[in-house]
């Protein structure tokens, strides 16, 4: 768990949006079945996401970073609910994501190894399918042509998704 979380603080670095701003280390705010809540600092702002690991990862490759499916709120920008998906490798340059939950296909744009919802209204629809369902799969195509299939649980999506809203005061 420890290794988990030093990805997940190098990540929320990651997710930093401006290159001006200094993040703080992320704090755990729980782990609810298959997903972790957390909270950092961006300057003065607060951000709020939960994120998961896959269960199962299929694909031909030799090695692949760490995997990471995430929500994220930054209030102090508006946005909410924001999917986002680090794959572990750098995807195919034009092509596509998906994400199916409970049978539910949605297609995710990518850049470098990071795949998202196109608009708001998807993030919203994902974030929700999320919370309610019990199966995640997201496919894509490395640079290199792999195909991969990632295969998450959501069990405690709802509490995470809860424990975000409460640390970001939308609830």
């Amino acid at each position: 768990m420890n290794k988990v979380f030093k990805v997940l603080s190098v990540l929320a670095l990651v997710l930093v949006w401006s290159q001006n701003a200094r993040a703080e280390e992320p704090r755990q705010i729980g782990t609810y079945g298959d997903w972790s809540a957390y909270v950092f600092m961006e300057g003065t702002n607060k951000v709020c996401y939960m994120a998961s690991q896959p269960k199962k990862a299929e694909g031909n490759y030799t090695s692949r970073d760490p995997i990471f499916a995430l929500v994220t709120h930054r209030p102090a920008e508006s946005t909410y609910n924001v999917f986002s998906y680090i794959t572990g490798y750098t995807y195919k340059p034009g092509g596509d994501a998906t994400v199916t939950i409970d049978g539910d296909r949605r297609v995710l744009f990518t850049q470098d190894d990071t795949a998202w919802a196109p608009d708001a209204d998807t993030d919203e629809i994902i974030s929700l399918k999320i919370r309610s369902g019990s199966s995640m799969v997201v496919e894509g195509t490395s640079s290199r042509g792999t195909q991969t299939k990632d295969t998450f649980g959501l069990k405690g999506s709802g509490a995470a998704h809860d424990a975000i809203n409460k640390e970001c005061g939308l609830m």
